[in-house]
């Protein structure tokens, strides 16, 4: 249980994770990682060596040492976090060991002058607290998922009915569940886990799905990155014909029904969610801007698609900038978005609904912008790619 002196012990160890947090998780999942080898198919190896994890761990540790005493101001950050969790299957068991290798990292990264058995003995408290309000919002996830019609629990195999190349970089994956069962509908904006297997090694990501609802099959629509295990893997191997797993889609980044203009930003292969929440919001003839950024023509993945439906819905408005010179013809500006071009293509009123989603400092410009416009931050909507971060 935690006692008020917990909660003291807690915030005086604030200025601690201000300063030197970072370092305490990475040292933590060099001890979780490395000692605990069936925990690494949870974790993207690739955000541990940018340090990207380390970073939202530590923002994540130190935002709940803020708000020991208001723990509602965290619902959105805690369920975001079990979400993302569902979406990769953490399990109860997994918290004990992750509560175990934390509360090693903290004694060995202070030393005992610091970290005292006061501090650990708060630490423990305070863990199992949060690790009670993860598991018990996991659980309603993983029996929501289970109960909705088609739904299901953990893992289910379906078949690649298509695969489609959109851009120089993003090629589409399309699955039908090979047991030819009901899927459940998910929410426009909503992600999907996936596991397979790639040179012998489990791995699991979540990807946003980039379609609309409905009734047989999902789609994914995957960049390749440099390095990236599992995008690589599929760009190169995953064929029509494979089977992968799938978990049931989670993410609380997902359209909500309204009748004001919708703004929807995106930088990259951050369109994947936009595009499921165009394709759904079309037949509301709501106003519609939709907004988008690309290094060039080439990486610009889509397009065909969003001309044709801006044709055919004049209440649909698309704007495209590219960050390079080449085929400027084809944007309708070169550069960054920035706060002029937005005050260009959004709507007058600033009564808006906004879903931004893009590489970090694209988000971040665009979350300044918007409130420097004067647009309702409980109107703006986003949600990262990989581990949970403040924009700031």
């Amino acid at each position: 249980m935690l006692t008020t002196e917990h909660r003291q012990i807690i915030k005086s160890t604030v200025p601690l994770l201000e300063s030197g947090g970072e370092a305490l998780t990475r040292h933590f999942y060099a001890i979780l990682l490395g000692e605990n080898p069936q925990l690494r198919p949870y974790f993207n190896q690739a955000n541990q060596h940018s340090g990207e994890q380390p970073r939202a761990l530590a923002n994540g540790v130190l935002m709940y040492a803020r708000r020991i005493d208001q723990l509602d101001q965290l619902a959105e950050l805690v369920t975001l976090i079990g979400n993302k969790h569902v979406s990769l299957q953490i399990q109860p068991e997994h918290y004990p060991i992750v509560g175990a290798c934390l509360l090693r990292a903290i004694g060995e990264v202070l030393g005992p002058d610091i970290a005292t058995d006061a501090v650990i003995e708060a630490w423990a408290a305070a863990y199992q607290q949060l690790a009670g309000i993860l598991m018990d919002t996991e659980a309603n996830l993983y029996q929501v998922a289970a109960d909705r019609p088609g739904g299901w629990r953990g893992a289910r195999r379906f078949t690649v009915i298509d695969k489609v190349i959109e851009s120089d970089e993003i090629t589409s994956f399309y699955f039908a569940p090979s047991d030819g069962a009901p899927i459940m509908a998910h929410a426009s904006g909503q992600f999907i886990g996936l596991r397979l297997e790639v040179d012998g090694v489990d791995q699991r990501r979540n990807y946003s799905l980039s379609a609309a609802a409905n009734d047989n099959h999902y789609r994914i629509s995957v960049k390749r990155v440099a390095g990236g295990a599992v995008s690589g893997h599929l760009h190169a191997h995953v064929q029509v014909g494979d089977e992968v797993e799938l978990f049931p889609p989670s993410g609380h980044f997902a359209l909500k029904p309204a009748e004001r203009p919708l703004v929807l930003i995106s930088g990259g292969v951050g369109i994947t969610p936009t595009l499921a929440m165009l394709q759904s919001a079309l037949p509301s003839g709501r106003p519609i801007h939709f907004i988008h950024a690309a290094r060039n023509a080439g990486v610009h993945a889509f397009r065909e698609w969003i001309d044709t439906a801006a044709r055919e819905h004049p209440h649909l408005q698309r704007f495209y900038c590219y960050e390079d010179e080449a085929n400027a013809e084809m944007a309708d500006a070169v550069g960054y978005i920035d706060r002029s071009l937005l005050e260009q293509w959004m709507p007058q009123t600033r009564d808006v609904d906004v879903y931004f989603l893009g590489p970090k400092p694209f988000m971040r410009a665009v979350k300044r912008h918007l409130r420097s416009m004067g647009v309702p931050e409980p109107q703006c909507h986003y949600e990262f790619f990989g581990p949970a971060s403040a924009l700031g």
